[in-house]
């Protein structure tokens, strides 16, 4: 019979128990941070914005098109050609070459894009002839603007109703002012100093709209924005809002748009008042 080797007791070390990858502390660890995960997820979903009700972008496209129509009485023409236009012209090609649905489906896809583009070039001329030489038009643009950009209201005004609104963006802090060029140059440069504490290195624009030579045209002020450069991060752009937010503005109620005509401002920034 083979004989079986005696353990070597010396080599053995007594009173230790050797312990398997991944045990003891470092599993606890990590057996911590798998579970610190699905809460940080639970968190994230539950700081996650609501999404907007069903049915709330169809009856903004709605409101659009009745304010739109009762200032263009072509719009309904116009996109009737848009839209019915492509589909039958396709249609009828696909009669003579006897792709009928292939054709027809295309058509519809074309018809609607097309509708779309006519419909969004109606609105904003419409919207530029109804605020056009309003005080308050500018703000009327710049909160219609897509994209991020933070926007106060009335940082400054005067009783002949010359303002100044405060835009913040990736570029970085926009002064937008409508009205009196002489009135407003002072306004402005108060409001540099303002921001310039606060800001540290942003870059501080500031824009007159108007028509004259050195100013920004209504319909193209949107324009300008995006041109401007980006120069700082969105979180900048979070932290940046967070100091301005100590500015505020003059806490004036302004109303939704354009201000009515023959309203003024009172002394001490009440409230306008309609006549």
């Amino acid at each position: 019979m083979a004989r079986v080797p005696k353990p070597d007791l010396g080599k053995l070390k007594l009173g230790r128990k050797t312990r398997p990858a991944g045990t003891g502390t470092e599993a606890a660890a990590t057996t911590k941070t798998a579970s610190a995960r699905p809460k940080a997820a639970a968190t994230t979903k539950a700081e996650a914005k609501p999404k907007a009700p069903r049915g709330a972008r169809f009856k903004q496209l709605w409101t659009a098109f009745q304010m739109t129509r009762k200032s263009d009485p072509r719009l309904v023409p116009y996109l009737l050609v848009a839209v019915l236009g492509p589909i039958a012209v396709l249609v009828t090609v696909g009669v003579l070459i006897h792709h009928v649905f292939y054709l027809a489906f295309v058509s519809v896809l074309i018809g609607l894009t097309l509708g779309m583009a006519v419909f969004g070039r109606r609105a904003s001329k419409a919207m530029f002839a109804q605020v056009a030489g309003q005080p308050g038009a500018a703000l009327a643009i710049l909160q219609s603007m897509r994209g991020d950009w933070r926007v106060t209201p009335v940082v400054a005004l005067t009783t002949n109703q010359d303002m100044v609104h405060r835009v913040l963006g990736r570029p970085g802090v926009i002064l937008v002012a409508e009205g009196s060029p002489r009135r407003l140059r002072p306004l402005l440069g108060q409001e540099k100093k303002k921001v310039g504490r606060l800001v540290g290195d942003t870059p501080v624009y500031d824009v007159i709209v108007g028509d004259e030579e050195g100013q920004v045209g209504l319909r193209k002020l949107q324009n300008h924005f995006v041109k401007l450069p980006r120069n700082i991060t969105p979180k900048q752009v979070n932290a940046l809002d967070t100091r301005l937010s100590a500015l505020g503005g003059m806490k004036v109620p302004m109303p939704q748009g354009p201000l009515p005509k023959g309203a003024r401002v009172a002394r001490g920034g009440k409230a306008p008042r309609q006549r």
